[in-house]
């Protein structure tokens, strides 16, 4: 008993349309010494009924005549494989022709052999190599799927070139994250994608001298001409012929630096809480005595250049104080009082605030809303100041008579996500850095306090805002809100 379950069970499907053929098949193959095999092997006269059970996938190995009637054995394992039927097959011929040979192993059979010359040792050989060669495959093809899976479920972008950098595999993320359909990344470049600034040459330098280049921050250009930093990893690989090609990951680190430049605005924000804080306390004590001294000098005089000069002083004495408390008032943590709004009617009203202006420089207004409405917890007066001061922004940068402002809302990942877009003078760089800045403008009459107290007010209600500018093109602010919760 024990030497019976030590036998190799093995399945085999014999596809002939001659009986006889079969009986001398199957009496071969039992004649295969039986201390290691125990064999059940089934018939298949016709065509139609051997595809199906090829397909079933309950054989270990099939043999399959060359002629089947109207049909030919060749086009049975064609069609196999199309279907990607994986079982191993053995074309049987009556004589020998290297024509069909050749065409056999072309249409996916693991072997071929001639009927005249068949024998228990060459079958038994047979079986046991085609079965070994359908296990190796197997195997290669589990560990493909299994590889072709992560390549493809990664989160980052995975893609394989030449050494020459062109394209030759690239993964969806890559596709999505770039802005290229794969097909036309496939026609590119790796190095077209490397934003100015980095050289493209140390790159494929490095590659050539120490085979790797890894962890470097480097910024590339999407398709609609965004600048995306992300973390850049290659490795120069040889593949089983000994030709080199390049290994790659991308990592998409534009989160993290919109993470860290909120992270500087929040702190620049406290500091500058801390700086009037103090210079509120220090100036008001001193200015206070200022008012009550020029009081008592004005009830004690009756001299009238003595009077007007008094209220001079008195005047700008209460301009600084204004001036202190819209300071403090800026820079303090914005007091809100949340309800359920959409967001549609709070845009609508800051843009009916600002009519007249747009009205006045004949600006055309285009709104692109989600069809539903845009529910989020907020304070509708603070956030009508915060969208009008943007829109106000936009109004004055935008040329009269040729102006445009877009106002886009759509749903995002966790909400929802409006653009205020204008077509106006733009922003330089080093200033788009500073434009939240407290008491930073470039106005001549700005105090700098309006996209401070924006970026308050988003930020008590959870907003995350990017603004993206080129000069003479425009301005972009983008803001996201979190959706309520039902």
């Amino acid at each position: 008993m024990a030497e019976q379950a030590d036998k190799q069970k093995i399945h085999i499907l014999v596809v002939d349309d001659d009986e006889d053929d079969f009986f001398i098949t199957r009496e071969l193959i039992e004649q295969i010494p039986g201390y290691q095999y125990e064999f059940k092997i089934d018939w298949s006269p016709g065509y139609a009924m051997a595809l199906e059970k090829i397909c079933s996938g309950l054989y270990d190995i099939c043999f399959v005549d060359y002629r089947l009637g109207a049909k030919s054995g060749l086009e049975l394992i064609a069609e196999t494989t199309e279907k990607e039927c994986e079982q191993p097959i053995v074309l049987l011929t009556g004589k020998g022709n290297r024509e069909i040979d050749l065409q056999a192993m072309r249409a996916g059979a693991v072997d071929y052999l001639i009927k005249s010359e068949l024998n228990p040792e060459k079958l038994e050989r047979c079986i046991r190599y085609a079965m070994a060669r359908y296990a190796a495959a197997r195997e290669l093809r589990a560990n493909e799927q299994k590889y072709r899976a992560i390549f493809e479920k990664s989160k980052d972008c995975v893609f394989v070139a030449g050494i020459n950098f062109n394209f030759i595999e690239i993964n969806r993320v890559g596709s999505e994250l770039l802005g290229y359909s794969r097909e036309e990344l496939l026609n590119m470049n790796f190095k077209d994608l490397i934003a100015s600034g980095a050289d493209p040459l140390s790159i494929e330098k490095e590659i050539h001298e120490n085979e790797v280049f890894l962890d470097r921050e480097i910024n590339l250009v999407a398709k609609n001409g965004e600048i995306i930093p992300t973390v850049l990893s290659v490795t120069r690989e040889k593949d089983a012929g000994g030709n080199s090609y390049l290994q790659g990951i991308i990592h998409d680190i534009s989160g993290l630096k919109k993470a860290e430049k909120i992270t500087l605005q929040t702190e620049k924000f406290k500091a500058a809480e801390r700086l009037v804080r103090m210079l509120a306390h220090e100036v008001r004590n001193p200015l206070n005595n200022i008012l009550l001294a020029a009081e008592h000098l004005g009830m004690d005089s009756h001299d009238s250049a003595q009077q007007t000069l008094l209220q001079i002083i008195s005047r700008n004495s209460s301009r600084i104080n204004n001036i202190i408390t819209e300071l403090m008032d800026a820079s303090r943590s914005s007091e809100i009082k949340k309800e359920r709004i959409a967001l549609q009617s709070v845009i609508d009203d800051s843009l009916q605030a600002a009519s007249d202006r747009i009205i006045l420089k004949r600006i055309q207004l285009k709104k692109n809303y989600m069809p539903d409405a845009a529910w989020i917890m907020a304070d509708a007066v603070k956030l009508k100041i915060a969208f009008l001061n943007i829109i106000i922004n936009a109004v004055e940068a935008i040329p009269e008579d040729s102006g445009l402002l877009e106002i886009i809302m759509e749903p995002d990942f966790t909400g929802y996500r409006i653009l205020i877009i204008d077509n106006g003078h733009g922003i330089k760089e080093d200033e788009l850095n500073r434009i939240f800045d407290p008491y930073y403008t470039s106005k001549n009459n700005g105090m700098g306090l309006g996209l401070a107290s924006v970026l308050n007010i988003l930020r008590s209600h959870g907003a995350l805002i990017e603004v993206k500018s080129k000069p003479g093109l425009g301005t972009s602010f983008i803001i996201n809100f979190e959706t309520a919760k039902s």
